[in-house]
């Protein structure tokens, strides 16, 4: 199967294709919509192509006592943690108004699908592609469930092994071609030490039909963009309007002028990578004419003689004449008029080059 495929409407992915940037809103709107919508137009203005939040329905994605364990914490928005993730959860009338905003706005909107009856409310919304989690990507049944969708996909990886990441993959390519992976590690914020941009590498050699990508949770922008230079597809970086706010993704999250900068330092690096063709450039040319070196007589030679090495010399010349490659295609040619010492052998006198 090709390595492009349609993440979105009428947005192509993978192969030589832009970076996909996804702005992860996730919970960092603080349970409040009209944030979460700033947060919609921030991803947008920066450059990103998609705003992603995190859906949840909460009595499927945790068990009673995980809901009922005290949460009481600096970050916590209620006494239990069931309390706190009931605070940041929008509802499905919230979620259909945010897609709305997004699409007014101009903007792809999708989420995680935290648990499977939350990928079931994604689905009936027609998110263009469902995100899967870290914490998901060894749970084989709803991977599964997900491909089955028929949705374009996105896995990230964090805390997985390597032989769990082939079974993952396995189990969505039977039954969906349309997903791309991404390397991540899930702390917050993440350490450099602990990125391990060369697992897209490695990810590349193992699935070479699929684009791979990056999931970041490290302060700054310089890893990101390093992960676009390795080749990554996707990348995918926490957003907020406010570090010092109330939540534990807050600190490896991007405020907008990281956001944007992040993006403009990827579409350069994007530039940059060019196309892997070494050749002479036409911007090179003014200073190849200037300074590019070509053939010269080391010696006076006269007409009719045949050219040995030591007749022959590379200098910037003017006329430029032979090129220095080409030095040793003149050895045993004839030259059919007297060129004066240090002057250029142009192609015109030699005979047969």
């Amino acid at each position: 199967m090709p390595l492009t495929f349609e993440l979105c409407p009428g947005r192509m992915i993978g192969g030589d294709h832009p970076c996909f940037v996804i702005a992860e809103i996730g919970q960092n709107h603080q349970g409040d919509i009209e944030i979460a919508k700033k947060m919609i137009k921030m991803a947008k203005d920066c450059g990103a192509d998609c705003a992603k939040f995190q859906k949840s329905e909460l009595e499927h994605k945790f068990n009673k006592g995980a809901l009922e364990r005290p949460y009481k914490t600096k970050n916590s928005w209620g006494d239990t943690y069931g309390e706190h993730k009931r605070h940041l959860e929008f509802s499905h009338e919230q979620y259909r108004e945010l897609q709305k905003y997004a699409k007014e706005v101009g903007i792809f909107f999708t989420a995680s699908g935290m648990d499977e009856m939350a990928v079931e409310f994604l689905h009936e919304i027609n998110v263009p592609f469902i995100k899967v989690a870290s914490g998901d990507t060894n749970n084989f049944p709803y991977l599964e469930m997900v491909a089955k969708k028929g949705r374009p996909m996105v896995v990230s990886t964090g805390m997985q092994s390597m032989e769990t990441i082939r079974r993952a993959y396995k189990t969505v390519k039977d039954h969906n071609h349309n997903f791309a992976i991404l390397q991540c590690t899930s702390t917050y914020p993440l350490e450099p030490q602990d990125v391990n941009l060369r697992v897209i590498a490695k990810y590349q050699k193992e699935f070479p039909d699929i684009p791979i990508g990056y999931s970041g949770h490290e302060s700054g922008i310089i890893i990101s963009v390093a992960a676009v230079a390795m080749g990554a597809k996707v990348v995918e970086r926490h957003v907020t309007l406010d570090k010092t706010w109330r939540g534990s993704d807050h600190a490896g999250s991007l405020e907008p002028s990281e956001l944007a900068e992040m993006i403009r330092s990827i579409r350069l690096v994007e530039l940059a990578l060019g196309t892997g063709i070494k050749t002479r450039l036409p911007c090179e040319e003014p200073f190849h004419r200037k300074l590019g070196k070509s053939v010269v007589a080391k010696v006076k030679i006269p007409k009719g003689t045949v050219l040995s090495p030591d007749m022959l010399a590379v200098k910037v010349a003017e006329p430029m004449g032979v090129a220095a490659e080409d030095i040793f295609q003149l050895v045993g040619k004839t030259v059919t008029e007297d060129v004066g010492e240090d002057e250029s052998i142009t192609p015109e006198v030699v005979d047969g080059l």
